[in-house]
């Protein structure tokens, strides 16, 4: 390593174990919410441009293949937060030969098996669109959307990783220029290729992966830059301990992630008897309650790299301090932002599809239950943030499960089959509420673990 090299990354070792956590989690968390809405905005962008032909299958269409990207997302956070966990700590520790080893690892491994998936979906794409809850008129349309979304995975997968591993490394403002051009070009791209070039539905795919692979670009420069984890085919070690380590940091985005793309499917498959207008109004209520969680979790993620370097450095006080701090702006926050949703639903919904009276009716009503709950999910990200970010596999992994797994699958069919429709639109917020009931129990017993470290 050359002396600027190892001046640059001294300077950010302490920055990170001495500048006030308060004002480090802010100036940290600003590029990572930035990064996490334009992120969101891939998978809102496609609905809202899409709602605007004329028919509802193309909407239901990508809230069926939703499913997908969220598999592809899960994968991604997989190998990208299990890398970057690891490499935040390794930085901690100063020990940065290992540091890029991982990283390494973490984005070569998702580049092979996003191929494999991308080979392995395009030869069965008719049952898989079948499979994932798409009716015989929303079938055509989905698999055109599908095509090219698998075409796209590696540099999707692999693009997840390389945006975790900057921000744990503490350098989220490179990811954060990454994605922001990756979006805007998407945006650009979508009305050529869906109305200028008359692509329709499979035009949006088209675009997002264009975007998705000049984002992908970006982020490989980025990482590339003075002070940063290079990428280097010649660090790639795979190892079963390598391998270990992710899996122990990744598990808990795999879970919640992976299980988030179930539940859309059982979502599909619950609905999917009221019409193509009922799968599209809870796809846009997801697109919709997705983009306002992503601020939530981007400023979760500029909590976790000032949560990994002080764990790494035995700062405990400092790791504490900055979660409970997280924790209460957090929850205001989710306030705010619940009162505004309850008020502006239907005009919210309506942004996406406003000629289909019912799909307006559905959505309107859903997103008000699902603003009722939402106050709630800051303590629930938060807490598994934390329990991820230090190491605690187990009790992340199993918080990560309860939202959209242990709660939701369950209280949909219940719910359902109880209440009809009315049911499916009670389902998230039940869940969410479940999931605040277990958050609570463990988010005190992290607190008081990290006080008898302290001592």
């Amino acid at each position: 390593m050359d002396t600027y090299e190892e001046q640059k990354r001294n300077e950010k070792h302490k920055r990170m174990t001495e500048a006030p956590v308060e004002r480090l989690i802010l100036a940290m968390s600003v590029p990572t919410i930035i990064s996490m809405l334009v992120s969101s905005f891939y998978n809102m962008v496609d609905s809202v441009y899409v709602g605007h032909l004329d028919n509802t299958e193309s909407s239901a269409a990508v809230g069926i293949a939703f499913s997908i990207m969220v598999l592809i997302q899960a994968i991604g956070f997989f190998f990208g937060h299990g890398s970057g966990n690891y490499i935040s700590r390794e930085l901690g520790s100063k020990k940065y030969d290992e540091a890029e080893k991982m990283a390494a690892v973490g984005f070569f491994t998702p580049i092979g098996l996003g191929a494999v998936i991308a080979v392995a979906g395009l030869l069965f794409l008719t049952p898989l669109a079948k499979l994932l809850g798409a009716t015989g008129t929303a079938l055509p349309y989905t698999v055109d959307y599908l095509k090219y979304i698998l075409i796209g995975t590696p540099f999707m997968m692999s693009s997840l990783v390389l945006n975790n591993q900057l921000r744990l490394q503490g350098n989220a403002q490179f990811a954060m220029i990454g994605i922001t051009a990756g979006a805007i070009l998407n945006i650009f791209l979508d009305p050529i290729f869906i109305f200028t070039l008359g692509m329709c539905v499979g035009g949006a795919a088209l675009a997002t992966i264009i975007a998705q692979f000049v984002s992908w670009l970006l982020l490989l420069i980025g990482s590339m830059q003075k002070g940063n984890i290079h990428i280097r085919f010649k660090h790639f070690k795979p190892t079963f301990e390598r391998y270990r380590q992710i899996t122990k940091g990744g598990l808990p985005s795999l879970c919640r992630q992976g299980l988030t793309s179930v539940a859309v499917i059982a979502l599909n498959w619950a609905v999917k008897d009221y019409g193509d207008s009922a799968i599209a109004a809870f796809s846009i209520v997801s697109k919709i309650t997705a983009f306002a969680s992503s601020a939530l979790i981007g400023f979760g993620q500029g909590f976790q790299p000032v949560c990994g370097f002080n764990y790494g450095a035995g700062l405990y006080q400092r790791v504490k301090n900055a979660f409970i701090f997280c924790i209460k702006v957090s929850t205001i926050g989710l306030i705010i932002i619940s009162i505004l949703g309850y008020l502006g639903a239907p005009a919210l919904v309506a942004l996406f599809r406003s000629e289909d009276p019912l799909l307006l009716e559905i959505g309107a009503q859903t997103l008000r239950y699902q603003c009722l709950s939402f106050p709630f999910m800051g303590v629930v990200i938060l807490t598994n943030m934390l329990l991820q970010n230090i190491g605690k596999t187990l009790p992340a992994s199993l918080l990560a499960m309860a939202r959209q797994g242990l709660f939701f699958i369950p209280a949909l069919f219940l719910l359902v089959s109880l209440l009809g429709l009315k049911g499916a639109e009670w389902a998230q917020p039940a869940a969410d509420i479940a999931s605040f009931l277990l958050a609570v129990p463990l988010c005190l017993l992290e607190i008081r673990e990290l006080n008898r470290l302290t001592q």
